[in-house]
C-alpha cells in the first residue's frame, strides 16, 4: 500500500502521512479527507507519495478522495514549502491563509442517537430530556439545531452529559461548503426550435396578448444576447411571473436552474487608453527590457506623477502577446479602485480583483479561473499572490516600499515584496518592483547590481514638483497664530486653494477625535482594560475605542479616579480635523477618509469618485490618502503633525516618515498647475525634513544606509522578532529570561533583549520581545533558525509555559 504525506490546516510542525487505499486514486495537490485525533475529520493536501512508512506509529488510511483533479499545482507546494521553511510557520498555516475558506471543508458536529440506549428518559433531567426526545424522533441534530430545541446558545454542558450517559454519540460530517451561482434560464421547447413551427404558435396566442409580447422579447433577447435569464426576460417584457408560467404549462417555453459567473471575464469592449509614452518612458521601458534579459528583478525609481502605471500597462501588454499570465500587486486595497478603472479601460474587463473584501464564493471562481490559466491578468493586494497560477510571467509590485506588503497576523508573515521574488524564480518570471520611494533595502540592493535600477525623474506633462514649505507649530503658538490645529500659513494656504476653485487634502496619521484623554485635576488617563494603551476619543459615537483590541467604552462624565468634572481631550486625530475644518470654513465640503469612514467594501471607491468628481473641497485623511490616489484638481497638500512621524522608538522612523511626507506631497499639483505643500511641525531643524523640501531621495538614502550599516540592521542583516505572549506577567518574563539564556553562544552574539515592547499588553496577553540579527548568508541562517524551532519546541514541552505563546516573525517591520 502507497503513503500519502498530507499537509493538514493546522499548525503543526510537521506533517502526518496516511496509508493510501488502492480504490483511491490520489495525486499531489488533491484534497482528501482524513481522520486526525479520535474522531476529528479534516479536509487535508496530498503533498508527496511514496512507499515509506512512518517507524513513529502506524498510519490510518485516507478516507476519500474530495477531488478528481488537484486544486494545488507542483509549484504552489513548493512555494508553500519555501514560505514555511523560511517565515518558521507550519505548512498548514500556509494552507490557511492559500486557500480560500470555500475550498477548506466546514467540519459539522452532528449527534446521532444511540439505539441501543432504547426510549426510557425517566433518569435525565429536564434539558436532556428535551434533546433526547428530539435525537429519538429525528435520529440526528446538529449543534444548531440542538441550540434551537434548548433556546439558548450554550449547550455543551448538557451534550457533555448525554454523551456521558451514551444517549448518544458524534459523528463528524465534512461538507462542501462552495456553491456554485446559479440562474433560471428560459428556454424555446426543442419542438419549436424551428421558425415554421412558431408560425401556428403566434396564431393561437392571439387571444393571450401578454404571452405573445413575453414571447416576442424572448425571441430578441435570445437573438441579441444568446441566453435569456428569467429576470432579464420579465423585465424586458414588462411580464409577471404567471404569465412567464402559463407559457410553460402549455409546453412552449422551459426553465432550468444553470450555474453561471459570478465574476464573468470579457463583459465589456476595450476602451485603448492613449498611451503615447514620452521619450523618458520610452528610454525607461527599454532598460527594463535590457535589465530582464540579465536579471530577474527591476527596481523601477520613478518621483510621484512620472507615468509608472503608463509603463506597467506598455509591459503588460507585451507579456499577455507572451500568452503569460501577469501579477499586478498593490500594498491595499484601498488603491485599487483607480488603478482598476485605469487598467479596465484599457484592458476591458479581462482583469480579476482579488483581495479579502470579495466573499468566499467569488474568490473560489477566481481561483479557478486562475489555475486553469483562463484569467490573464490579476491586480490585488498580497494575498493574491497565493493563488494557483499556471503561466505566469510577469509580478508588478506597485509601492513596493509600503509596510502593507508585510503579513503581521496570522501565520505565515511573509512579505509579498520578497515572497513574489522567490515565487518568480519557480516559473522563471520576471519582477518588477516600483515606487517613487523605494524601500532601503530594495534601493540598496538595485545600487549594489543585485537588481537592475531604472530611474524616471520628471513628471509626466512637464508638471512641476511641489514646493514645499516647513510652517513652525511652536512659533505660531508662541504668536497666537494658530486657529485650531492649523497655523496661519496653512489657514491662509487653504483659503487661496478654495478661492481658485482648487481642492485641499490634509494629512493626520491618527483616526478619532482625540488619542487620549486626562484628568486636568489628578492626571489620570482611561485606558483599555484588556491592552496598555489610553483609549481614543471618537465624537461620532460618542465613546472611548481601543485600537488595538477593538473594545469600546462610554464616555465618562467625570474622572473615575478622583471624581473631578475636569476630563479634557489632548491632541488631535482626524475626526477632530474634520470638525474644526467645518467651522473654520463653512462653505466647503470636507469628508474623511480613514478607517472609520470607509469600512463597507464600497466606501473607499464612493468617496474617491465623490473626489475626482469635484463634490469634496477637503479631504482630511490617514495614510489612506498617501497611497498612489491621483487627483487633477488637488493644489494643496497640509501634513499636519509631523513631529509624530518622526519620533516612534524604531529603526525605519526615518525611512517611514520621509516615504509618508514625500508620498503625500506628491498628490499636489499632477497637472498644469504647480502644487504647494506645508508641513506643520515643531521640530523644523530636523533633516528628514530638508530631504522632503529637496526631494533628494538619494542623499536620504546615503545617511540613512550608512547609519544601517553601523548598527547592522537591514540590508546588512535579516531581522528576527519573537514575540512571547501569556495572560500572567510573571510567566512571560520567566519564560524570556530561559528562552534567552538557552540560545547557543553564537546567536547570543546576535540577540538583542529580551524587552517588554512600546505595547507590554495587547487583548489580555502580557508581551516580551527579543530580536535576533541572523547573518545574511543562505546557509547559517537556515541553521540557525532550526536550532530555534527546536528550542521553542522544547520550551513549550516544559510544564509552566504549556500555554505561552511563541510568535517568531522574520523580516520584522
Amino acid at each position: 500500500m502507497p503513503f500519502a504525506d498530507v499537509i493538514l490546516p493546522l499548525a503543526l510542525p510537521r506533517n502526518y502521512t496516511y496509508a493510501v487505499p488502492p480504490e483511491l486514486e490520489v495525486q499531489p495537490g488533491s484534497r482528501v479527507a482524513v481522520q486526525f485525533g479520535k474522531n476529528k475529520k479534516y479536509a487535508a493536501v496530498v503533498k508527496r507519495l511514496h512507499e515509506e512508512a512512518p517507524a513513529e506509529y502506524t498510519p490510518k488510511p485516507l478516507l476519500y478522495l474530495l477531488d478528481e483533479e488537484p486544486v494545488i499545482n507542483p509549484v504552489q507546494l513548493a512555494f508553500w514549502e519555501w514560505m514555511s521553511r523560511y517565515y518558521m510557520c507550519s505548512e498548514g498555516e500556509v494552507l490557511n491563509a492559500a486557500l480560500p475558506a470555500y475550498l477548506k471543508l466546514s467540519s459539522e458536529t452532528v449527534f446521532l442517537f444511540n439505539e441501543l440506549y432504547g426510549d426510557d428518559f425517566s433518569g435525565l433531567d429536564d434539558e436532556e430530556y428535551l434533546v433526547a426526545e428530539a435525537l429519538h424522533i429525528r435520529r440526528e441534530l446538529k449543534l444548531d439545531e440542538i441550540q434551537q430545541v434548548l433556546g439558548r446558545a450554550q449547550v455543551y454542558p448538557v451534550m457533555k452529559r448525554l454523551l456521558e450517559k451514551q444517549v448518544c454519540y458524534i459523528y463528524e460530517e465534512l461538507k462542501e461548503a462552495y456553491r456554485p451561482k446559479t440562474e433560471k434560464i428560459v428556454m424555446l421547447r426543442p419542438e419549436y426550435a424551428d421558425e415554421a413551427a412558431l408560425a401556428p404558435l403566434f396564431d393561437q396566442l392571439q387571444r393571450a396578448p401578454r404571452q405573445m409580447e413575453l414571447l416576442l422579447a424572448y425571441i430578441h433577447l435570445r437573438h441579441t444576447s444568446g441566453v435569456v435569464r428569467q429576470r432579464e426576460l420579465l423585465e424586458k417584457a414588462g411580464a409577471s411571473s404567471a404569465q412567464l408560467k402559463g407559457l410553460v404549462e402549455k409546453g412552449v417555453l422551459e426553465i432550468q436552474q444553470q450555474p453561471v459567473d459570478r465574476l464573468p471575464l470579457n463583459a465589456g469592449p476595450e476602451i485603448k487608453l492613449d498611451l503615447t509614452l514620452n521619450d523618458e518612458q520610452e528610454d525607461c521601458l527599454q532598460q527594463i527590457h535590457d535589465h530582464f534579459r540579465k536579471k530577474s528583478v527591476v527596481l523601477l525609481h520613478g518621483v510621484t506623477s512620472s507615468g509608472k502605471t503608463m509603463v506597467y500597462i506598455r509591459l503588460i501588454e507585451q507579456w499577455l502577446r507572451q500568452h503569460k499570465q501577469v501579477l499586478y500587486l498593490l500594498p491595499e486595497i484601498a488603491l485599487t479602485a483607480q488603478i482598476v478603472r485605469r487598467l479596465q479601460q484599457h484592458f476591458g474587463n479581462r482583469i480579476a480583483i482579488y483581495h479579502s473584501r470579495f466573499n468566499n464564493n467569488e474568490r473560489v471562481e477566481i481561483w479557478k479561473k486562475v489555475k486553469s490559466g483562463e484569467t490573464r491578468i490579476v491586480l490585488g493586494a498580497r494575498s493574491a499572490l497565493l493563488l494557483p497560477f499556471k503561466e505566469l510571467g510577469l509580478l508588478i509590485l506597485d509601492e513596493e516600499h509600503d509596510p502593507s506588503f508585510k503579513q503581521q497576523d496570522p501565520a505565515p508573515r511573509y512579505h509579498a515584496r520578497d515572497a513574489a521574488i522567490y515565487y518568480a524564480t519557480l516559473f522563471k518570471a520576471r519582477v518588477l518592483l516600483g515606487s517613487a520611494t523605494p524601500s532601503v533595502e530594495s534601493y540598496y540592493h538595485a545600487r549594489r547590481g543585485k537588481y537592475g535600477l531604472v530611474t524616471l525623474r520628471e513628471r509626466y506633462g512637464g508638471a512641476a514638483m511641489p514646493s514645499i514649505e516647513i510652517s513652525d507649530t511652536r512659533k505660531a503658538a508662541f504668536h497666537h497664530q494658530s486657529s485650531g490645529h492649523f497655523t496661519a500659513q496653512l489657514r491662509e494656504a487653504i483659503e487661496q486653494t478654495l478661492a481658485a476653485d482648487k481642492q485641499v487634502i490634509l494629512f493626520q496619521n491618527r483616526r478619532g477625535y482625540a488619542p487620549f484623554m486626562i484628568c486636568t485635576t489628578c492626571g489620570f488617563v482611561p485606558r483599555c482594560r484588556n491592552c496598555d494603551v489610553s483609549l481614543t476619543y471618537h465624537k461620532h459615537h460618542d465613546k472611548l475605542h481601543c485600537h488595538y483590541c477593538g473594545q469600546q467604552y462610554p464616555r465618562p462624565d467625570a474622572c473615575p479616579a478622583c471624581g473631578s468634572p475636569t476630563l479634557v481631550t489632548r491632541s488631535f486625530g482626524t475626526e477632530k480635523v474634520e470638525d474644526d475644518l467645518v467651522a473654520l470654513f463653512p462653505h466647503a465640503r470636507v469628508a474623511r477618509m480613514d478607517l472609520d469612514s470607509v469600512r463597507s467594501r464600497e466606501g473607499h471607491h464612493k468617496l474617491i469618485r465623490l473626489f475626482e468628481e469635484r463634490r469634496i473641497d477637503i479631504l482630511v485623511g490617514t495614510q489612506m490618502v498617501v497611497k498612489g490616489l491621483d487627483f487633477d484638481h488637488v493644489n494643496l497638500v497640509g501634513i499636519l503633525h509631523a513631529d509624530s512621524l518622526l519620533s516612534y522608538p524604531d529603526f525605519r522612523v526615518h525611512e517611514r516618515a520621509f516615504q509618508l511626507m514625500e508620498q503625500v506631497s506628491g498628490r499636489a499639483g499632477r497637472k498644469d498647475t504647480p502644487g504647494r505643500v506645508i508641513i506643520q511641525a515643531a521640530n523644523t531643524q530636523h533633516p528628514v525634513l530638508g530631504y522632503v523640501v529637496r526631494h533628494d531621495y538619494e542623499a536620504f538614502f546615503d545617511v540613512e544606509i550608512a547609519e544601517r550599516e553601523r548598527f547592522g540592521y537591514p540590508p546588512f542583516s535579516r531581522l528576527l522578532r519573537i514575540t512571547l505572549k501569556h495572560k500572567k506577567q510573571e510567566v512571560v518574563r520567566q519564560a524570556a529570561a530561559v528562552l534567552a539564556e538557552g540560545l547557543p553562544a553564537e546567536l547570543q552574539y546576535y540577540r538583542v533583549g529580551p524587552a517588554v515592547p512600546p505595547v507590554g499588553r495587547i487583548r489580555g496577553y502580557y508581551l516580551m520581545e527579543m530580536l535576533i540579527k541572523l547573518p545574511r548568508t543562505l546557509q547559517r541562517m537556515e541553521s540557525y533558525k532550526q536550532v530555534l524551532r527546536a528550542q521553542f519546541i522544547r520550551m513549550q514541552s516544559l510544564p509552566p509555559y504549556k500555554s505561552l505563546q511563541i510568535v517568531p516573525d522574520v523580516d520584522c517591520m
